[in-house]
């Protein structure tokens, strides 16, 4: 019998089994993962600064050490605004072909045995639990995505429209001396945004994203996403490896299941809500599952309690900024209160990239910029 397996080996799955290993060295910890890897993810491809926090925790940080650092960041609001910034610490772009394939292979050097097997069955007994009626494991950690088996054998409820979104990516040739990455937002449809991310070596990520019910709503399906990509990135024309994949938003995230199932990732649907941000969720989420795996007695009480702690107050915080600026015009106040005060902008990278919360100086750059644009009326 394993201590643990972990179905679905990205990022949360990976983190998952790194953090078991690491926690008690010669752990019997097996990855169950549906395809071979290397392979395709759709996916904007970004590494924030906390998610390579994450990996230095995870004893993985050399998966990023031939990679370009990204310094720049460059907003445009829905009405045409813009605002600019150097971040405090780079940004990088890996394709998830690359990054997901790296994960994996450090966790097999770590000791996980790696399997190729589409898991379809899940029974949970009171001391062990049974996959497809011959894997046995103390433990399980469900890491398959929204949709996967783990969850929907769980009995959980389907993940609310409402919060889903759906974007497409694709990947350009695009050559500049300073990569950046961009975020060109749509008020037609608002939350909406398109984004090109520079790798640093002549490649750019590019892509569009938007509520799953204003997709519906368009009535042109994928066709839209496209056709909305290059309306707003006009150098998206003609990008290749073109993908859509949906976005289980941390506003409709479940409950954690008691006893010896854990979510993480997807399967939890952290997803930045603002941002639609998720490795650096899938990797925290993944290390505490795969601690609490090993380590707890309990290893719900123990995982539930540890995600409490380290993302409680954040998630409440996003899902409140999300409200606050699920309008057009106050969301492009909020980029001019981000050009007038390098604070905010600070602020708002560290919500929507990391664990940010909503502090005093974006919240002051919000009401000098309300108070501005009165005057002006």
């Amino acid at each position: 019998m394993y201590d643990v397996a972990v179905v679905g080996a990205g990022p949360a799955g990976s983190a998952a089994a790194l953090s078991a290993l690491r926690s008690r060295p010669g752990a019997r910890v097996l990855l169950l993962d549906r395809q071979d890897f290397p392979r395709d993810k759709s996916c904007g491809d970004g590494i924030a600064p906390h998610a390579l926090d994450e990996l230095a925790r995870l004893g993985a940080a050399q998966v990023l050490l031939d990679r370009v650092p990204v310094r720049r960041l460059r907003l445009v609001g829905p009405r045409g605004t813009e605002a600019a910034t150097v971040l405090q610490r780079p940004d990088y772009v890996v394709p998830r072909t690359v990054f997901d394939a790296r994960l994996v292979a450090a966790a097999v050097a770590r000791g996980a045995e790696l399997r190729r097997h589409t898991v379809r069955q899940l029974e949970v007994r009171a001391d062990r639990v049974v996959l497809d009626g011959t894997i046995e494991a103390r433990v399980v950690v469900g890491a398959d995505g929204a949709n996967g088996v783990v969850r929907r054998q769980l009995a959980l409820p389907k993940q609310d429209e409402a919060t889903v979104a759906v974007a497409v990516r694709g990947y350009v040739a695009w050559e500049t001396a300073a990569p950046e990455q961009v975020i060109v937002m749509d008020g037609r449809d608002w939350p909406a945004y398109a984004w090109r991310f520079d790798a640093g070596d002549g490649t750019s990520n590019v892509g569009f994203g938007m509520l799953l019910p204003s997709l519906r709503a368009t009535g042109h399906g994928r066709q839209a996403l496209h056709e909305r990509l290059v309306e707003l990135l006009p150098e998206a024309a003609g990008a290749q490896r073109l993908r859509s994949h949906h976005l289980p938003l941390s506003t409709g995230r479940p409950e954690q299941p008691r006893g010896r199932v854990l979510l993480a990732g997807d399967a939890a649907s952290l997803v930045n809500p603002l941002t639609g941000e998720g490795i650096f969720y899938a990797l925290l989420s993944g290390r505490l599952a795969g601690r609490a795996a090993v380590t707890a007695t309990d290893p719900g009480a123990a995982y539930r309690s540890a995600l409490t702690r380290e993302l409680g107050r954040h998630l409440q915080h996003t899902t409140l900024l999300a409200r606050v600026t699920a309008h057009p015009r106050v969301l492009d106040a909020g980029v001019r209160a981000t050009r007038q005060a390098p604070g905010a902008m600070d602020s708002l990278v560290e919500v929507g990239l990391g664990r940010g919360l909503i502090t005093a100086p974006l919240v002051r750059a919000l009401l000098a910029e309300a108070a501005r644009s009165v005057l002006r009326r």
